[in-house]
């Protein structure tokens, strides 16, 4: 889902797997808020948009 974790795109030095995980970690996390705002956003709209029917 993700290719690039597998490549070293911070230069040629190798890095840790400890600090791969981290890297990983901190990325997911980053998914995951973001996503969770965008549903908020969603549901925040779809509230709307059936208290809008409601009145016609």
């Amino acid at each position: 889902m993700f290719p690039f974790w597998g490549n070293a795109c911070y230069g040629s030095e190798p890095i840790s797997h400890k600090a791969s995980l981290e890297r990983k970690l901190k990325f997911l996390i980053w998914m995951r808020d973001d996503l969770e705002s965008k549903l908020a956003g969603i549901n925040a709209l779809h509230g709307v948009i059936k208290a809008h029917q409601k009145l016609f």
